[in-house]
């Protein structure tokens, strides 16, 4: 992949340029494949940096060609795009893609969900003990039911926690995540509230279900964000998250010394767990 002005600064506040993405890219291939290629992508484009006008974009266009990107058209005639390979990455780079999204489906298989998100949003207010704590009771409950999840930093605000599962109409994966999020909020009104209405969120943190969708998608493990500071998702074990400080404070310049340290992926398995998704009225308060 060849690219026009590398030297583009794309993070203006830490100088990171379309060179450094693509290089961060590069490195951390290995590690962000398994959770990117083959699914339907959804992108945030910055051409001219996160100092320019970013916009949502989830088909080939000006600027975006299909040359390395794989394409299908789904049920209702719209394109859904993929990538294939390191090659594909690097051509959204080349096009000012610094966030990167993905469904939680293949491209082969639009209509089964796959990958279940429990998008944990804090609201004004609420510190990254709490946000925590709120991927720990999710994990616990998800655990009754004898399921296995995992965990992420945005590169935001908040912790995605992700369920991976056999297969499942989106109706029915949209309807447990729904379950899951409204009996936490049902128990605990002082710390969680399950509808995006941003009135009803200052102090409390948003259990947000609803990227469980044929059409919704959510950032992909090791992303960047266009944000400042140039952050990246980060998968990271249940053990370690303790320990963390934010959601974002992994970002291009840093990330490197984490994965060089690591003596495992933290997701190594999520990719292995064959596990069947329950009924929402599985779903219990406690």
């Amino acid at each position: 992949m060849r690219f026009t002005h590398p030297d583009r600064v794309y993070w203006v506040d830490v100088g990171v340029t379309k060179q450094d993405l693509a290089d961060y890219y590069r490195s951390t291939w290995d590690w962000m494949a398994p959770h990117l290629v083959n699914r339907p992508l959804a992108l945030v484009r910055c051409p001219d940096g996160t100092k320019g006008q970013c916009f949502f974009q989830k088909h080939a266009s000006a600027g975006l060609t299909e040359q390395n990107l794989r394409t299908v058209i789904d049920s209702k005639g719209r394109q859904v795009i993929a990538v294939d390979d390191l090659d594909g990455l690097l051509s959204l780079v080349q096009a000012g893609v610094l966030e990167v999204h993905v469904r939680g489906a293949t491209i082969d298989r639009l209509d089964v969900c796959d990958r279940i998100v429990f998008d944990l949003d804090p609201g004004e207010g609420v510190g990254w003990p709490a946000v925590v704590a709120a991927a720990r009771d999710v994990r616990e409950r998800l655990a009754s039911l004898d399921l296995e999840c995992f965990v992420k930093l945005s590169g935001g605000k908040g912790l995605h926690v992700v369920l991976p599962i056999d297969g499942a109409d989106w109706d029915a994966a949209k309807a447990f995540a729904q379950a899951v999020a409204f009996a936490m909020a049902a128990d605990d009104p002082k710390r969680y509230v399950a509808k995006m209405t941003k009135s009803l969120r200052g102090g409390k943190l948003f259990i947000d279900y609803l990227r469980n969708s044929l059409e919704q998608t959510s950032v992909a493990a090791y992303s960047t964000r266009a944000r400042a500071g140039a952050p990246v998702s980060v998968p990271v074990t249940w053990e370690e998250l303790g320990g963390t400080e934010s959601a974002h404070q992994y970002t291009v310049l840093n990330l490197g010394k984490r994965l060089g340290s690591l003596k495992r992926d933290p997701w190594r398995d999520i990719g292995r767990v064959r596990q069947k998704l329950p009924e929402a009225g599985a779903v219990k308060r406690r």
